[in-house]
């Protein structure tokens, strides 16, 4: 088996990720060599990988799924919106600048040969490629400096397939408009169609793909389930809704639960870091976005941003920073982690205006910290409160002054129930996460809570690719998606302009 195919999507979160990584899973699990490609991503979300770079959290979760440790390759152009209208640019792992998006629209074409020379070396080494497209190909008014859906198909020689959502419905609709207002030579590499996360009677839904079949002459490889389980690494805290519970609690070991409240930033970024805590049986996790929701939590998260002093300011007019350290005064716990942990001291400096202005921090914690010109990237180890750890570094911040005792040796500060550190990933340790979750229900008075003596975040992580592989395996056809990553989209696939008359001409 050798080849490669790009899934695009009909909408942002229609489900491209989660494919790739089951087709991924799937292709390993039968020793295929494959590896997974996103030619451009924007997301806050990210990931530092073994070569010090920096590339989104999916296309590391994909490489996971294929049994590979996260590369730069697999993702060689990150966007990080820091407002918007500018994003950060980071190519081949590296900081390259920022942009706003029409001074990014022209810088584009230039970065299409980076995108097909990295595409073009993982293609040599790997049998299969799996790419994820950005966004949707229907974004015709950006067709012409795309380098990441129908720009790249035609640019590395791609089959295409399209994944539409049908739990946001007009499915039908948006699969074949998709296909309608692309012109004929980016028609020609559409292949077929995928329909995702969808529930009830496929008997109802049939008569549908036969339809569009014939309007568009085009097959549907398959009909994905709705899953339940499939709430980790999600693409972006897009995926995370505001005030909403995170993953699927399971019953407390013991008599009470222990509830946590994550602050939903406008500018969030590594989201990702609380679905550790998400995992753990009686532990309720929950976004919030206004005061009235840490009124009666155990514990306060305050996560990573991409704008500290933004988010900090946001914080402030919301109420929400005075709730936060009405909290901790109480003796109640909170834990900043990156941006949320530069939030909780007594200043921010901002010398170099990365961030456009200094600003005064909630003065929870005795820390003085200074943005850098320069990115800070890593992959530290370390021990906290006994247990070995390891995370990830992405920030601009650097601790200036600490007057609390370190967590990780020097790293992090703890001042009474507040706890903050630099590192990413730290709540993936399952031996120092409950620990942490131990020293949460003592401080806040849940005697009842025992925290659980056996999950493993990366058995949760592993289970969760196996789910998406077995989807794959068991609802796509997966003989036609083999020929179509072997030999490319069928020659003789119609030209799609208008529904109205029944049949494509």
């Amino acid at each position: 088996m050798r080849g490669a195919l790009l899934v695009a999507g009909t909408t942002s979160d229609a489900g491209k990720s989660a494919l790739v990584a089951g087709l991924c899973r799937w292709l390993a699990r039968r020793g295929v060599s494959v590896a997974p490609f996103k030619a451009q991503n924007m997301s806050n979300n990210s990931v530092v990988t073994a070569d010090g770079g920096e590339i989104g959290r999916a296309q590391a979760m994909q490489a996971h799924a294929c049994g590979l440790a996260p590369s730069v390759a697999f993702n060689p152009v990150l966007l990080k919106p820091g407002s918007d209208r500018s994003s950060q640019v980071v190519v081949l792992g590296r900081v390259d600048g920022t942009v706003s998006a029409r001074s990014y629209y022209e810088r584009k074409s230039a970065l299409l040969d980076v995108v097909s020379d990295t595409l073009a070396d993982l293609r040599k080494r790997y049998d299969v490629v799996v790419c994820e497209g950005a966004g949707s190909p229907a974004e015709i008014n950006l067709r012409r400096s795309d380098i990441a859906n129908m720009g790249l198909a035609q640019a590395a020689d791609l089959p295409v397939i399209v994944v539409g959502d049908i739990d946001r419905g007009g499915v039908l609709a948006h699969l074949f408009g998709t296909v309608a207002v692309l012109d004929a030579a980016d028609q020609a590499r559409i292949a077929g169609f995928v329909i995702n996360k969808f529930r009830g009677d496929p008997g109802l839904l049939a008569p549908g793909l036969d339809q569009l079949r014939a309007l568009t002459g085009r097959p549907t490889f398959g009909v994905v389930p709705w899953a339940d389980g499939l709430w980790l690494d999600a693409e972006d805290s897009l995926g995370a809704v505001a005030d909403g519970v995170l993953g699927r609690p399971a019953p407390p070991q013991g008599s009470q639960w222990l509830r946590v409240a994550v602050i939903r930033l406008p500018r969030i970024s590594n989201a990702t870091d609380a679905e550790a805590l998400a995992c753990e049986p009686g532990v309720a996790v929950r976004y919030a976005t206004e005061p009235s929701r840490l009124h009666d939590v155990d514990l306060v998260v305050l996560p990573g941003s991409k704008s500290t002093v933004d988010d900090l300011a946001w914080l402030r007019r919301t109420g929400l920073a005075a709730a936060v350290v009405e909290h901790a005064k109480a003796g109640r716990p909170v834990l900043g982690i990156c941006g949320g942990y530069q939030m909780l001291g007594c200043r921010i400096a901002d010398p170099h205006g990365v961030e456009g202005g200094s600003a005064d921090g909630l003065g929870l914690l005795d820390l003085e910290v200074e943005f850098d010109a320069e990115k800070h990237l890593g992959n530290p180890n370390g021990v906290a409160w006994g247990h070995a750890v390891s995370g990830y570094e992405i920030h601009h911040g650097r601790v200036t002054r600490s007057g609390d005792p370190g967590l990780i040796g020097s790293e992090g500060s703890v001042a009474g129930a507040v706890v903050g550190t630099h590192w990413h990933g730290l709540l993936e340790n399952d031996a120092f996460r409950r620990e942490l979750l131990a020293r949460v229900a003592q401080q806040a008075g849940r005697t009842g809570f025992v925290a659980a003596p056996d999950t493993s975040f990366a058995a949760e992580r592993t289970a969760q690719l196996d789910l998406l592989g077995d989807l794959v395996e068991q609802h796509l056809d997966t003989t036609s998606l083999e020929h179509v990553i072997n030999h490319g989209a069928a020659a003789d696939l119609p030209i799609v302009t208008s529904g109205l008359a029944g049949s494509p001409r």
